[in-house]
């Protein structure tokens, strides 16, 4: 298995990173070929596509040995299921993969072809091993029984960022940091009020807490 490319986010760190692509439309990333890669002719006809499925590993996520069992976030921590069963990065081998949004495609003299995406769930640096066209026709089952999964569908924090706070973000990155907020960082076996968390996003550190459904936001540190 040899590494194509690395994708770029503003996602330094995986605490926060969305549990699924797809979640935060407007979260985005480059991805960047190795040196090996950066051939213009293998990207000939990917922009008649919309979305691409990545390939990618779980670089943080590295462990000796494997459980046959884990325990899925959205379940409190506190049940478990066949690893198999679940997206869990605790994997006998830790492959993620992704459905993102093909936005463009840059062709540069200094890094040759560049993947403009989005809906991205991937922290900055995360290395890829492939990269397919989504299908429709195939890859879309609106008929399948998604489980355990089914009811988190619709799961979702009311965000309260004061102004002031939220003017720190670069105009064009609030939306972005507003859709991982909604989307509740915290582990799901926490539910602590006054408990401040923090979650890396650009290069600053954003501090909220979380009471009866609403998540604040209560200060911003630059990194």
């Amino acid at each position: 298995m040899k590494i194509i490319a690395r994708i770029e986010t503003d996602m330094p760190d995986k605490f926060g990173i969305p549990r699924q692509s797809g979640i935060v439309n407007e979260l985005t990333g480059r991805i960047i070929f190795e040196p090996e890669y950066r051939v213009k002719e293998a990207l000939s006809g990917i922009e008649e596509f919309s979305h691409l499925w990545l390939l990618w590993e779980f670089s943080e996520n590295k462990r000796e040995g494997w459980s046959p069992t884990v325990r899925p976030p959205r379940l409190g921590g506190e049940k478990r299921k066949g690893v198999f069963a679940t997206r869990s990065p605790f994997r006998p081998n830790p492959i993620g993969m992704s459905c993102v949004k093909l936005e463009r495609v840059e062709y540069t003299k200094e890094l040759g072809p560049i993947i403009h995406v989005s809906s991205v769930d991937m922290m900055n640096g995360t290395p890829i091993y492939d990269i397919k066209p989504y299908i429709t026709y195939t890859d879309s089952r609106p008929d399948a029984i998604q489980g355990f999964a089914e009811e988190f569908i619709d799961y979702s924090l009311n965000v309260n960022f004061p102004k002031d706070l939220l003017d720190v973000i670069p105009k064009e990155k609030q939306a972005g940091i507003i859709g991982i907020l909604r989307h509740d960082p915290r582990p799901a076996y926490q539910d602590l009020p006054d408990r401040i968390y923090g979650v890396k996003y650009l290069n600053f550190d954003i501090h909220f807490k979380v009471k009866d459904n609403v998540l604040t936001v209560t200060d911003i540190v630059k990194l």
